[in-house]
């Protein structure tokens, strides 16, 4: 399982790079392997101000469908539209091209109460 050191954790299993004030978010390695086929990324969110834990939108698999939660507050300023055409982009890297949306955050400091890797691993692994 794959757990870049330099992205922050949720509990919910999405992961955040911070550039600057703006916050690029999508799901984990171990989340997009829980869920497995990815299928359809519904965001209908851009362009509002949402509070951290609030959901954003909703990823679909073959087998469930999951809400995606904020891991901090601000608005939702852009959707990986490359995700409407493959969604699978998520399962193959989801680190990278498979990112869900970024976000202007409102406070930078929410982001620091986010787990680091070695804290995601040990709650994946709890």
């Amino acid at each position: 399982m794959n757990i870049p050191d330099n992205l922050k954790y949720t509990k919910d299993h999405e992961w955040v790079k911070m550039e600057g004030d703006t916050a690029v978010i999508g799901i984990t390695d171990f989340a997009q392997g829980e869920l497995g086929d990815i299928v359809f990324v519904e965001v209908d969110t851009v362009g509002e101000e949402l509070d951290k834990e609030e959901t954003f939108g909703s990823i679909e698999a073959v087998k469930t469908v999951s809400d995606l939660f904020m891991p901090v507050g601000g608005e939702v300023a852009e959707f990986n539209e490359e995700l409407e055409d493959t969604p699978d982009i998520i399962n193959k890297d989801p680190y990278g091209k498979g990112w869900i949306i970024k976000v202007k955050v409102s406070d930078k400091s929410e982001a620091d109460g986010l787990m680091s890797a070695e804290e995601y691993k040990e709650h994946v692994d709890a």
